[in-house]
């Protein structure tokens, strides 16, 4: 193993050998513990075993048998439906308790968990220490583990699942341990085997170029990664967040209000550092670690940055409030950790005069609170969208989200809005009488209504957005233009309309703002360009006015 590789980072491998056994006995604790267990999956037309507890293991049972087989070996065999998925979030819960150590910590699934350990280990008093206190940890949880420390992260977990016997250094053992330790593809190790290379070191002796040829390219980089000729790292099963800040007890905390106290501290200390970044932050994220290994979650979001840390707190307790399952310490919280994931620019704030903040943080403020209160996607705002299609110019957000950077458009001092404020969704189909095709309305129907037009404005030409995919879609309508017949001026006509064809889809509006014979206003359009586009438009009233 290189020197280099072996300075610069250190990882710690936990390995859960019998994890889907240990589970299921923590998750029914009647079980007999003389009683073998046997995890059973159907595989290839027949019930096989994927995994098993110790028992069933010194019975002589391993994964890979059929559930008959064992079964004539060990009558009294308990057969469990395997779940995978119930594993895998068993994994995740003790993963969630290793962040205690670092937050650089990463899955090896179905059963391994691997934690990068460089620059911590000295807060627990080195790297024995550290492994001690996780693998008491873990033995409180009733789990069986082993584990290993080394250069990188694919030499820790192989010693922790294939180490059997001391050695003089990290090297030696890794060069001791068995080709499957590379976890290769089955053919691949079985050709190693019958090639005389059983151990990683009878691999190592060998010239790459060969082993690439006779056994593939990706031996050659596993066997890299293992020894440390190749940098090798993990990926955090989460994204580091831009601050972190936590507080140990000697004595675990068991009051939720002396947790609110170190959240208070722990905020503090963020908004100096926030202040020095010239930031605020837009979420907080704060995790309760209990002393038996569980942990505890809260989280919020603001509207805008901040760095208050009594808006924090006060958030945090609306939070705790909230909850319908109320926060259990178990023995108590013996680590508290404040993380900032999200941080955005915030300059000095501009007060008033006469005192006070504005009323955009007065607004932001209510918002947290609601949104903490009843949650995050109950409170919205609309945002404007760059799009002149009129029902999609306003797009509801989540009023925690940023401003969208577009601005509202505001209407000339004096003259008349543009836009109704009520907007139908979709717009509703009318009946229309109107002098030509391509003209004005004169009158229409509505609701089984009619409506005599007094005065119009328009038309205004909308075009639809040909460029992006289909974006209109409007249903498809019973009305049509009613061209009036000589001598007759109203609707009032016992035949029957004739029957309206169906607009296509990205056609023409020419919108028009009305106003009836008892002052009520109507914006209302043509949909499709007469002749061009269509050879009868239809007719919709999208909104009113007030």
């Amino acid at each position: 193993m290189s020197a280099s590789a072996s300075a610069s980072r250190r990882y710690l491998a936990l390995f859960l050998p019998l994890l889907p056994a240990d589970r299921f006995r923590a998750l029914h604790p009647d079980t007999p513990a003389d009683q073998p267990l046997a995890f059973v999956e159907k595989q290839r037309g027949a019930m096989r075993i994927v995994a098993v507890d110790a028992r069933a293991l010194r019975l002589g049972i391993a994964p890979g048998l059929t559930l008959a087989d064992a079964r004539a070996r060990v009558p009294e065999l308990a057969a469990i439906d395997h779940d995978p998925h119930a594993d895998a979030l068993w994994l995740e819960r003790i993963a969630d308790g290793c962040d205690r150590y670092t937050p650089m910590v990463a899955l090896d699934p179905p059963d391994g968990i691997t934690l990068d350990i460089s620059g911590t280990e000295h807060l627990f008093g080195g790297e024995g220490a550290l492994a001690a206190d996780a693998e008491r940890r873990i033995a409180a949880l009733r789990l069986h583990l082993r584990h290993a420390v080394a250069a990188t992260p694919e030499a820790a977990q192989a010693l922790a699942r294939y180490q059997t016997m001391p050695a003089p250094d990290e090297a030696a053992a890794v060069r001791r341990l068995p080709v499957a330790a590379l976890r290769l593809e089955e053919e691949i190790e079985v050709a190693l085997g019958r090639a005389g290379l059983k151990t990683i070191g009878d691999l190592a002796q060998r010239p790459s170029a060969p082993i690439a040829a006779r056994f593939g390219s990706e031996t050659v980089a596993a066997l890299d990664r293992l020894i440390g000729h190749a940098d090798s790292r993990i990926v955090p099963r989460r994204p580091l967040p831009a601050l972190l800040f936590e507080r140990r007890f000697a004595e675990p905390i068991l009051r939720t209000e002396q947790a609110l106290l170190t959240i208070s501290e722990l905020a503090g200390e963020a908004a100096g550092a926030l202040e020095e970044r010239r930031s605020g932050g837009r979420r907080f994220a704060v995790r309760l670690y209990r002393s038996d290994g569980l942990t505890r979650d809260l989280a919020i979001e603001t509207s805008l940055p901040t760095r208050d840390p009594a808006l924090v707190v006060r958030l945090m307790r609306e939070r705790i409030d909230a909850l319908a399952d109320p926060i259990d310490p178990g023995f108590g919280f013996d680590m508290i950790r404040l993380a900032v994931p999200m941080a955005e620019p915030l300059d000095a704030s501009q007060f008033q005069l006469e005192g006070g903040s504005v009323s955009e943080d007065a607004l932001a403020a209510l918002v947290d609170r609601l949104g903490t209160r009843l949650g995050r996607g109950r409170v919205r705002r609309f945002a404007p969208r760059d799009t002149h299609i009129p029902e999609q110019r306003a797009l509801p957000l989540p009023a925690m989200d940023s401003p969208a950077p577009a601005p509202w458009g505001s209407p000339v001092p004096g003259e008349p809005p543009l836009r109704p404020l009520h907007l139908f969704d979709p717009p509703q189909p009318i009946e229309v009488l109107a002098e030509v095709p391509d003209g004005p309305p004169r009158r229409f129907r509505w609701r089984r209504t009619h409506h005599d037009v007094t005065r119009f404005e328009g038309p205004e030409r909308i075009a639809s957005e040909w460029w992006r995919v289909k974006v209109e879609r409007l249903p498809d309508p019973e009305p049509s233009v009613v061209h009036p017949d000589p001598g007759r001026d109203d609707l009032e006509a016992g035949e029957e309309m004739p029957p309206a064809r169906h607009p296509r889809p990205l056609l023409t509006r020419d919108y028009f703002r009305v106003e009836d014979a008892r002052g009520r206003r109507f914006w209302l359009f043509r949909y499709g360009l007469y002749g061009s586009e269509t050879d009868r438009p239809c007719w919709y009233v999208h909104g009113l006015f007030a």
